[in-house]
């Protein structure tokens, strides 16, 4: 939906903002229904993510530490044959320097074996370690896979509570964003983005800001009810409207509520 063409008073413009104001304060309220649970969905998802790269990366140790062992056999089986075939040279040797020799070679192979049998006992501790390890995180997921289905189903029920409402507020809310002047709403939006309690606009309350409670001076008082400009709090930045308009607007919207609940 485009933007209208219209010109707006400054009266017209805050009360259109003030109007936003009120919608998406109650937006923001249906949010506060869902209270931390979306946040713990994140965190929870998160942690099954970090837990299933951790299996990943111990699953492909767990192959190399395999692969190892694989190795060291063969290396076994190497060694043993060429024990074999020193041993039947050994019968055949004409000179004490030849049998020197095929005795440091079977010596040689014999400290071969009992070092790949060494390797071969660390890498299987290793892959018991890894095992555990992998048993450990999949346990670990299954519990907040649980913990996640709990969650998300408390999340996905009051959302499903609130959903028609809050459409229906968007909805409202956007129809007035589009008559409202693009800087005016990118001001409100980054307002209230900041602001702890979400108002981006307020009415002077007392003679102080309705956001920070800071007291206003009297003659920004006079010109905030004068509505020839639109004027901000000087401490917290937020769009000030006098009572009155700010009253007006809380009225008819009242009014409006009643009269949609009779209907």
């Amino acid at each position: 939906m485009a933007k209208q063409e219209k010109e707006y008073s400054v009266p017209e413009k805050l009360a259109n903002l003030y109007k936003l104001q009120l919608l998406v304060s109650e937006i923001d309220r249906i949010k506060s229904l869902r209270g931390k649970l979306p946040q713990e969905v994140e965190e929870v998802e998160a942690e099954i993510n970090k837990l299933q790269e951790k299996i990943q990366k111990n699953r492909h140790d767990l192959n190399d530490a395999q692969a190892r062992i694989d190795n060291l056999h063969h290396k076994i089986e190497e060694s043993m044959a060429l024990i074999d075939q020193y041993t039947a040279q050994m019968d055949e040797v004409q000179n004490n320097k030849q049998y020197d020799f095929l005795t440091k070679e079977i010596e040689f192979q014999n400290l071969e074996i009992e070092l790949a049998n060494k390797r071969i006992r660390e890498n299987m501790e290793m892959v018991d370690e890894l095992n555990n390890k992998i048993k450990n995180y999949l346990e670990d997921i299954n519990e907040r896979r649980s913990d996640l289905e709990i969650k998300k189903g408390e999340l996905d029920e009051i959302i499903a509570e609130t959903r028609s409402e809050e459409e229906t507020l968007r909805e409202k809310a956007k129809k007035i964003e589009n008559i409202v002047d693009i800087k005016l709403l990118a001001s409100f939006k980054r307002i209230h983005k900041k602001a702890k309690n979400g108002l981006a606009i307020v009415a002077i309350e007392r003679n102080a800001c309705g956001g920070c409670f800071n007291k206003i001076t009297p003659q920004r008082i006079i010109d905030v009810r004068m509505r020839k400009r639109i004027l901000t709090c000087e401490y917290c930045g937020r769009i000030l409207i006098d009572e009155e308009l700010a009253n007006e607007n809380e009225m008819r919207r009242r009014r409006k509520g009643i009269l949609s609940q009779l209907s």
